[in-house]
């Protein structure tokens, strides 16, 4: 088997589709989330808060100096960072609970008794015949 074709069976199984599907939309889900938190969330918060800009809080620990570029601490970034990963786990928690529940119900279903075996068959015949007998 080339290694072409054995990439293409790979790549063809359900749950390598299905698992590359899921990181494309949760690549997309986590551009909306981001979106949300630094365009909807934070300003209110930050009007709130007396007008803070979280994306401008920033820490300088080394002052620019010349060409040299200021080192700073952007804990705001980090914050909005923060709340994007908690909607984010709360979304995917919100799912997999969904998920979990559905599955449940599917295993509560009483399923049906097996067929009796030809044999088990068989042998109720005769013992039925034996009986009239």
């Amino acid at each position: 088997m080339s290694m072409m074709s054995e990439f293409r069976d790979f790549a063809m199984r359900g749950n390598v589709v299905d698992m590359a599907v899921g990181i494309v939309i949760g690549g997309a889900f986590g551009k909306i989330v981001s979106s949300f938190v630094n365009d909807v969330l934070m300003p209110p918060i930050g009007m709130a808060l007396g007008g803070v800009d979280f994306s401008d809080l920033a820490m300088t620990l080394k002052a620019a100096s010349g060409e040299v570029a200021a080192v700073t601490l952007n804990y705001g970034s980090f914050i909005q960072t923060v709340v994007d990963f908690i909607i984010i786990a709360f979304a995917i928690f919100m799912v997999i609970k969904a998920m979990n529940s559905m599955k449940k119900k599917e295993e509560e279903a009483p399923a049906a008794p097996p067929k009796p075996s030809t044999e088990e068959v068989l042998l109720t015949e005769i013992r039925d015949l034996l009986k009239k007998d």
